[in-house]
């Protein structure tokens, strides 16, 4: 199979299983008129998330990396109604986007933008004390997962699910020898899943619009 029968197949995945959606494509439409990269999950992976965070109950959500706010409207919509989302982007012209696209989905009074680099808005929450998180979705610089984890279980309840997202880099974190800073990066974030004891984690490849790659799935004790 290649990239062609992959883009194929998720068409037909998200015409049979995700609606249309004026506010999501709507998302997707105005950060690609603000020039944003199409590095955003994918319509049925942003489902994927949705229902994992439903299932889980969540009322808090953190997420590290908005980008246009497009997986950020997935998961807001999966909050009950005293629900909260606080989501970290370090570009100030992305979280514009994301603002807006977040307003226009009527997500507003759920969400909280947090612009900066991610690991200082970690430790500002960590200082201030918020309220812990019960799901959430790591989605930025990969060279910086490992610390990303470390300060998100911080702020985690015990329950709590964490997903860390395109954790396979197309095949090259099976490199040890690698020197990339994004596979060092995530091979040291799979080091700290693997020898914590308060995670159980398991990691997933998968295939489709946005090309080879994969999640990792982290329950926190």
């Amino acid at each position: 199979m290649d990239q062609t029968q992959w883009d194929l197949l998720d068409d037909y995945l998200c015409s049979q299983l995700v609606a249309p959606d004026q506010a999501l494509d709507g998302a997707l439409r105005s950060s690609a008129q603000a020039g944003l990269r199409p590095i955003n999950v994918a319509p049925n992976q942003g489902k994927f998330l949705q229902m994992l965070a439903r299932v889980r109950g969540a009322k808090r959500i953190l997420e590290i990396g908005t980008l246009g706010g497009y997986s950020t409207i997935w998961l807001a919509r999966a909050l009950p109604s005293d629900g909260t989302l606080v989501t970290l982007e370090f570009s100030p012209e992305h979280a514009a986007v994301a603002k807006k696209n977040i307003e226009s989905a009527g997500l507003s009074e759920k969400v909280s933008v947090m612009v900066g680099a991610a690991v200082e808005s970690l430790r500002r929450l960590i200082e201030e004390r918020a309220e812990p998180f019960d799901f959430v979705f790591i989605d930025a610089d990969k060279k910086t997962y490992p610390e990303y984890l470390t300060l998100s279980l911080e702020l985690c309840s015990a329950g709590a699910i964490i997903v860390g997202d395109n954790i396979i880099r197309r095949g090259k974190m099976a490199d040890a020898a690698s020197t990339d800073p994004d596979v060092i990066g995530l091979r040291q974030y799979f080091d700290l899943l693997a020898k914590n004891p308060r995670l159980d984690s398991t990691a997933i490849q998968t295939v489709g619009s946005k090309g080879w790659d994969g999640f990792s799935i982290t329950l926190v004790s």
